[in-house]
């Protein structure tokens, strides 16, 4: 798959297409053996629950981590099938590659810190053309794996090369601990990087026909990722020119694939038509249901929108939302209104944000969510 169990001496390799039809039962094995090896870790602490009645605070903690990895790893899985069964259409446009990575990592903030250790950036000027949704999609799973496999800080580098000009992508940090690097030499094993969130990366680079190596120096991974189509490709720029509307409105099968949504909702019968509202826009979705749930699960890992139901409002919420603004300036919000016709917006100090009318949730909420994420920033 990669160029993974490489010397140093040797040139990493581009990625061999991942995938395709008859790998389909590899994937498969995976995913259920990846899923499998989560939850058999989290049956363990609930039967210790069972038979000593008892939990402690980072007990029930890790458990919850436990049980959330397994669900993004079938979630990843869902979405390797997804992009290699070429249900995308994509639509390239003037992307700066720069900015996107800081905004993305920007959204990752509390992650990056809870894990104890630092992003180092050292990002460059990159003009690239290509889809912003899959670019968005492609940088998640960078940013899952890197934060997956990491006992060290990360370095990303981003930089322009070559002529014709091209865009250089690279993350590298050591994935072997100390205890680790002793066990690898005494040939007990190390840790795998071809995980599920590597499968996913890959496969998204393929998707965007991007060049993309994995490269093993001891304990330190490095895996680089080509930007062909740069701005400064004077084809590509009468290319985004001579583009008509009608190429540029391709239909995308699941237009929201790789964001995130809080819903901050305390009735189980709102859920479901949010559930319902959903189903097929390729959303990760969570739910909560109360302002402390939402503040305590924001404190884990920041989702790229929020949507809350009216009654839930208040001082307490304002607050919220206040703090999360400060964070991530850019964080949407949606609120779920129990009368109305159809999408209106609210004005909330110097922010305006969507309301989306209970009645009308399944025709209203997509747009409304795809409008507000999509917009630009």
């Amino acid at each position: 798959m990669s160029a993974v169990g490489r010397t140093p001496s040797e040139s990493p390799a581009t990625s061999a297409a991942p995938a395709e039809a008859g790998d389909g039962h590899a994937l498969l094995g995976q995913l259920g053996s990846e899923v499998a090896s989560t939850l058999s870790a989290a049956l363990e602490r609930v039967n210790t629950l069972a038979t000593t009645g008892k939990i402690d605070r980072q007990g029930l903690r890790e458990l919850r981590e436990q049980i959330e990895r397994a669900r993004r790893i079938g979630i990843m899985g869902q979405q390797v099938n997804r992009l290699a069964a070429g249900r995308v259409r994509q639509s390239p446009e003037r992307v700066d590659l720069n900015a996107v990575l800081r905004e993305t990592l920007s959204q990752h903030k509390r992650q990056i810190e809870s894990l104890g250790f630092e992003v180092r950036q050292i990002l460059g000027p990159a003009q690239v053309m290509a889809d912003p949704t899959l670019m968005f999609a492609l940088l998640e799973a960078l940013f899952e794996w890197s934060f997956e496999h990491a006992r060290s800080a990360i370095e990303l580098r981003l930089e322009l090369k070559g002529s014709p000009m091209s865009a250089r992508l690279a993350s590298s940090f050591l994935f072997l601990s100390d205890e680790q690097v002793e066990h690898s030499l005494a040939g007990l094993g190390g840790s795998s990087l071809q995980s599920m969130s590597w499968r996913l990366l890959q496969q998204a680079a393929h998707t965007m026909e991007l060049p993309i190596a994995l490269s093993e120096d001891g304990a330190r991974a490095l895996v680089t990722i080509e930007f062909p189509r740069t701005v400064n490709d004077p084809s590509e720029i009468a290319r985004l020119r001579e583009r008509s509307d009608t190429t540029r409105q391709g239909l995308n099968s699941k237009p929201l694939a790789g964001s995130h949504l809080l819903v901050l909702a305390a009735r189980r019968e709102t859920r479901g038509l949010v559930r319902d509202a959903l189903r097929h826009m390729g959303l990760m979705v969570d739910y909560v249901t109360s302002v402390e749930e939402a503040r305590e699960f924001c404190s884990g890992g920041m989702p790229h929108a929020v949507l809350h139901e009216t009654g839930l409002g208040g001082e307490r919420f304002e607050k919220l939302r206040s703090e999360l603004l400060a964070e991530l300036p850019h964080l949407v919000f949606i609120e779920l209104t129990e009368d109305g016709q159809g999408v209106q917006t609210r004005q909330v100090g110097q922010r305006r944000f969507s309301c989306v009318p209970r009645a009308a949730i399944i025709e209203s909420l997509p747009p409304a969510l795809i409008f507000e994420l999509s917009r630009p920033r």
